[in-house]
């Protein structure tokens, strides 16, 4: 039987090569089924997969037909494709994706190129929501924005720039300008657009974006943003003329990225789209996002959390210091080689007890005794800017070891904790389908 998941896994479509000629042939070849829907497009560096979750959620409740499109996966690949909240079905996929098969062998036969995995991805959602009948679509980038497979849309209802920071710069570019020329190559003429208050050099091209295309530009004001302490296993906030509110989503930078979600609810309310009140506050309640700060379990207390990049890193720190003021985690963590993993250890280290490091499931993996050999480095760094230029003896490095395995790593770091004490797994999205499992 056809294996659709194994498919769109085929070592040879696992590239990037962006574009959209590929993307743009092959939803010729099925249909055009994106001209049968209406979007919200998401781009950015960090919080886009949140925001979309809460935006979702809220357009759900309101009484839309909602699909979701987001990447990558935690648990099981039906995750990426979503309407009304439920994962595509496998029989639905096997459908949908046999039909796209079809078409990318024509593409290949074309332009001599065979679709990528993303491109494939996003032709297979793309069919599944306009045969679900869907109202709208929250569509989640892939990568960068202005090439994204996803760029294909023609009109949005609302473009949403999340957060932009310095992440495939290989691709996307070194500066944040490069980067931010990317994403917001997904803005088109006259739509609503709504971006995270970026840093400046980056703000500057979404509003010079805006104002060659003739868009309105809407920028959270988190001075409206009031956010309460946790309580009760959710984190209350209110924004604007927006609550109060409830977040299940405990991390301190949720309201931030629910606020975003709440600007671009305001920009479809202008826009006609019915949305009230009380699918706001119910939306916002019902919002899940698993690994974005998810205490996962107890004895000791196990959070996971997505952050792979300085700024997550920047967040995790908050969080931890907000939801679990003067606790030290043990910190458990797997890395990317290409991410920028000394900057994301100067962040967390000064809180942890201990680190256990393992290798992630990648090709692209940082090796868990290279990881253990940066935190010494880290270590020294910190212990040397904690004194006056005196000369320094030793070196209070923060203990660290290599486990050979994500199960025994995190029986590991159960063990240094002990059954009241903290966990913290963080570092890579793609180990928390392992560190699930390994938990039970």
């Amino acid at each position: 039987m056809f294996d659709p998941i194994a498919y769109i896994n085929e070592p040879r479509w696992q590239k990037v090569s962006l574009g959209l000629d590929r993307t743009r042939l092959l939803l010729d070849l099925i249909g055009r089924p994106q001209n049968q829907l209406r979007f919200v497009h998401v781009a950015g560096t960090n919080g886009k997969g949140s925001m979309c979750s809460v935006l979702a959620s809220v357009l759900q409740a309101a009484g839309y037909r909602t699909g979701l499109f987001t990447s990558p996966y935690l648990i099981t690949f039906e995750e990426r494709i979503r309407v009304d909240g439920a994962n595509i079905a496998l029989d639905d996929l096997r459908d949908v994706t046999l039909v796209v098969r079809d078409a990318a062998a024509q593409v290949q036969e074309q332009l001599g190129e065979h679709p990528t995995e993303f491109e494939l991805m996003t032709a297979v959602a793309l069919l599944h929501f306009a045969r679900s009948r869907c109202d709208v679509v929250v569509l989640e980038v892939g990568l960068g924005g202005r090439l994204d497979s996803t760029n294909v849309i023609e009109s949005p209802e609302v473009c949403v720039i999340a957060r932009m920071g310095l992440d495939h710069t290989a691709v996307l570019g070194t500066t944040l300008e490069q980067v931010a020329a990317e994403k917001a190559g997904i803005i088109k003429p006259g739509c609503p657009v709504v971006s995270w208050p970026q840093e400046e050099p980056a703000m500057a091209v979404v509003r010079q974006r805006c104002a060659e295309l003739g868009c309105d530009l809407r920028i959270p004001d988190f001075a409206q943003l009031t956010v309460e302490l946790v309580g009760q296993g959710v984190r209350p906030f209110a924004y604007g003329d927006f609550g109060p509110l409830e977040l299940q989503l405990l991390g301190s930078y949720q309201p931030y990225n629910a606020a975003l979600a709440l600007e671009a609810v305001a920009a479809l309310r202008e826009r006609g789209w019915d949305v009230p009140d009380d699918a706001v506050c119910a939306g916002v309640a019902a919002t899940q996002w698993p690994g974005r700060f998810q205490v996962v379990a107890q004895e000791p207390v196990f959070v996971v959390d997505g952050g792979h990049n300085p700024q997550g890193a920047q967040a995790l720190a908050d969080s931890l210091t907000d939801v679990f003021p003067g606790r030290k985690p043990v910190l458990l963590m797997g890395v990317l080689a290409d991410k920028d993993y000394l900057s994301m250890l100067r962040t967390v280290l000064p809180l942890a007890d201990s680190l256990v490091a393992y290798t992630p499931p990648s090709p692209r993996a940082l090796a868990a005794q290279d990881l253990v050999a940066a935190v010494q480095q880290v270590s020294c760094e910190l212990c040397s800017n904690d004194h006056d230029g005196s000369a320094i003896t030793q070196c209070n490095a923060v203990p660290a070891c290599a486990c050979a395995s994500v199960p025994e790593a995190v029986q590991r770091a159960r063990q240094l904790a002990g059954p009241e004490g903290l966990v913290v797994a963080f570092g890579s999205l793609y180990s928390i389908a392992d560190i699930m499992a390994a938990l039970g």
